[in-house]
């Protein structure tokens, strides 16, 4: 948690003890008067409680009853004890209300400044469903992103997830043009519109011909649209779920499989892809000699050569090359004794 977050915590903590204390100093008051009044005046609860209210509040209804010579110095005694705790309790109020609208000043200045400074990061338009979920694995990552949604609603979760964010229309130009896309790395177009992620991608690709940008589609027909706009690879996640869940039926100890090894936080496996850099020590080694498999008891499952094909099961012949990406499968602390070895 931030030091900002951290002091806008306590700063709630504070303000809500105090509006807290003045409520019960007022209910105590109001015990008080109501108390006060049956026993002096022998009245019934009710008159006695709203006796007390418009005495406390000085609304100037005047006396409900005949009230005795003690009764009239007890509501002296009332009226300064009632007004007091009401400026508290309104002064406590004020300051609340005037202590959240500078934090939220200067959180909005705070988010403009780092809005400014992100570089190589993701857009990410649209936080719905999958929004949401590709921000949080992003983030989870460390990776830098910047959320694009027209949903005011949206606001109060991003500021307290703490993810840079425009409440905007992320089909505008100089939206994204404000939200870095020139500095960016990637975009990711995940808004409800089929044709609203196609104007997306059209008009990033416009901007930065080198971005690389993931589209969602909801129709297969817009996944060639979106490609032909410019989008590096297009995701349709109603025909994912629907093989997915084909496949659980089908193959069920393969999904779950899958799962594990990509997804599942608990299990110390992973599914990672490592590229080889210009300074790997494996760099023109083949597989066999690289003694990936016996020393590190990692199984490289498939090769993506840097021209972009792809090798599965690859042999214990084939040569590691720069540029090459290697898809390994592993225990954690033997993925990142690769990743080292592979260059940094």
């Amino acid at each position: 948690m931030t030091p900002y977050k951290n002091i806008a915590t306590a700063g709630a903590s504070s303000r809500t003890a105090k509006i807290f204390r003045s409520l019960i100093l007022l209910c105590f008051v109001i015990l008080i008067g109501t108390s006060g009044y049956m026993i002096i005046e022998k009245w019934g609860f009710t008159d006695a409680f709203y006796m007390t209210i418009i005495t406390i509040t000085t609304v100037g209804f005047g006396e409900i009853h005949q009230v005795s010579e003690i009764g009239r110095l007890f509501t002296v005694i009332l009226i300064f004890m009632g007004m007091g705790i009401i400026a508290y309790t309104l002064g406590i109020v004020a300051q609340a209300m005037v202590e959240l609208q500078v934090m939220s000043i200067v959180g909005r200045k705070k988010l403009g400044l780092k809005i400014k400074s992100i570089k190589d990061h993701y857009i990410i338009c649209g936080y719905g469903r999958i929004g949401r979920i590709i921000a949080r694995e992003l983030k989870l990552q460390g990776i830098p992103i910047l959320v694009i949604d027209n949903n005011p609603d949206s606001q109060q979760e991003l500021e307290h997830n703490e993810i840079a964010y425009f409440i905007n229309d992320a089909t505008n130009e100089d939206v994204l043009i404000e939200g870095g896309v020139e500095r960016a790395k990637g975009l990711v177009a995940v808004v409800s519109s089929d044709s609203d992620n196609l104007f997306i991608t059209m008009t990033a690709r416009g901007i930065s011909p080198a971005l690389f940008i993931l589209a969602r589609a909801d129709e297969e027909r817009t996944q060639k649209k979106l490609v032909r706009a410019g989008a590096n690879r297009v995701v349709m996640p109603y025909l994912i779920g629907g093989r997915k869940m084909a496949h659980t039926i089908v193959k069920p100890a393969v999904t779950d499989f899958l799962e594990l090894s990509a997804y599942d936080k608990n299990v110390d496996l992973m599914l990672e892809e490592l590229p080889v850099r210009d300074n790997s020590e494996l760099k023109g080694v083949s597989l066999v000699d690289s003694q990936i498999r016996k020393e590190l008891d990692v199984i490289i499952v498939a090769i993506r050569k840097k021209e972009g094909t792809m090798t599965f099961n690859p042999s214990a012949g084939t040569i590691i090359e720069t540029g090459d990406t290697l898809i390994a499968l592993g225990q954690s602390k033997d993925i990142k004794k690769l990743h080292s070895l592979l260059g940094r």
